[in-house]
């Protein structure tokens, strides 16, 4: 195995039991990036944002230093740091927020600067309560400290920051269902156009929203210089990133690793990550990116853990998180859990979303329970076809945000792939794994 020695950026401080204080925070460089920050022009600071190549860490992937270009300028603006890490075995945020929520505070300042933004806000979702704790803690002391608030540093640039409960909606993930219910609406995603949030986000205003990862990151890219960031990696997918390792592995958790040069084959059976499949059990599948991408299968563990690599190859990295399933795995009861989640945390807005979703999810419910027919696989497909039309990666859209062609790839990709565990299901009339 092939585990590179790149720099752990944003876990660096972990080891550190007390890792979440301001004092740890301080003895280990802390809001130094900020003061080197506060010394530059605000748009030098963007740019070195824009040469490390960042992309966010969210799930869509869109550089953040071309997210920033894209702010319309407007007497008020806002930034909005998106930390409603709601996808099943996703928690490399919930780490974050828990663990070292001033490097979070700390890029949210630092991007705040470079954005010329006085008004923050960090949207965390509601379940995290030991996270909310620490992260309203740790804003305390940045502003004891005099990190935030008036006249920062003595800089003349001031900024305040909210920190935002959620309530525990998979939609408020989305970028512009968020900004609904931050401003004390049901979490709708907005029909883009017009409601880009970098032209009509937050309050009508511009907006930028930002994931978590992403802001921890800023306060290394700036000590260190966005060139030292992109040498890390390769091509598009610069720096390291942190994986939310779950599933049938014997050290399931969170790992920083360096992207490109990583594989998934490293990241599962690495002596120091995963370990390898529990019980040296045989690989089954495994989910790349969250539940919402494709499945792959043990032809695909030398793929690297790159945005373009694992794109061109018909998935995604998405949320970070990579699932394993072991030979003992059933496919089908796999992609129906998959399926009633969705079901349950569609919003309702968009029809192809409410109701494909419902009769996907009592289709996948029969064919587990015993009572399947042949003829539902095909039925299958064509109600994934009509939410998403093709069934192809990337999904086409038939619905205002991305829920709705979040449903079929589980679906697509069991049915593709475990054909045969289908048939067996319908003329058993139950499931063999049980």
């Amino acid at each position: 195995m092939a585990v590179t020695d790149a720099p752990r950026i944003v876990t660096a401080r972990l080891d550190h039991a007390d890792s979440y204080t301001l004092e740890r925070y301080l003895a280990t460089g802390g809001y130094d990036g900020l003061r080197k920050a506060l010394s530059m022009t605000p748009a030098s600071v963007a740019a070195e944002v824009d040469a490390a190549s960042l992309l966010g860490r969210g799930g869509a992937g869109f550089p953040a230093g071309r997210k920033w270009s894209m702010l319309k300028k407007d007497p008020v603006t806002y930034l909005v740091v998106n930390g409603d890490e709601s996808e099943p075995a996703t928690f490399k945020d919930h780490l974050l927020i828990e663990r070292d929520p001033h490097q979070i505070l700390e890029g949210v300042i630092i991007s705040a600067y470079a954005l010329q933004v006085t008004q923050a806000f960090i949207y965390i979702r509601g379940e995290f309560a030991l996270g909310l704790e620490r992260m309203e803690e740790a804003l305390n002391d940045a502003y004891r400290h005099g990190a935030v608030g008036e006249d920062i540093f003595g800089s003349g640039f001031s900024l305040d920051i909210v920190i935002h409960p959620g309530a525990g909606a998979y939609i408020c993930g989305e970028e512009t269902a968020l900004l609904e219910s931050l401003e004390g609406k049901r979490g709708f995603p907005r029909i883009k156009p017009p409601f880009f949030p970098a032209v009509i986000g937050l309050y009508g205003q511009p907006t930028v929203v930002n994931n978590v990862e992403t802001m921890a990151n800023i306060p290394w890219i700036v000590t260190n210089g966005g060139a030292a960031f992109a040498a890390l990696g390769e091509g598009r997918s610069t720096g390291t990133r942190l994986f939310a390792l779950a599933g049938h592995v014997r050290n399931p958790g969170p790992y920083e690793v360096e992207m490109v040069k990583t594989t998934f084959r490293d990241l599962i059976y690495a002596p120091s990550l995963g370990g390898g499949v529990r019980e040296d059990r045989e690989l089954k599948a495994f989910v790349p990116g969250g539940v919402s991408a494709p499945w792959f299968g043990p032809k695909q563990l030398d793929m690297p853990l790159g945005q373009d690599e694992v794109g061109a190859a018909g998935s995604m990295l998405g949320s970070g998180s990579v699932v394993v399933m072991d030979e003992t795995t059933c496919a089908v009861r796999a992609s129906w859990r998959i399926t009633k989640f969705f079901f349950r945390e569609s919003c309702g807005q968009c029809t192809p979303c409410r109701e494909g979703s419902g009769w996907l999810e009592r289709i996948m419910y029969r064919i587990e329970h015993g009572g399947g027919r042949e003829q539902d696989l095909d039925l299958l497909m064509d109600v994934c076809d009509n939410i998403s039309p093709g069934v192809t990666w990337p999904p086409q859209q038939t619905t205002i945000c991305v829920l709705g062609p979040s449903i079929p790839p589980s679906i697509a990709a069991a049915i593709s792939m475990f054909r045969d565990e289908f048939l067996v299901h319908i003329k058993d009339g139950e499931c063999p794994y049980d």
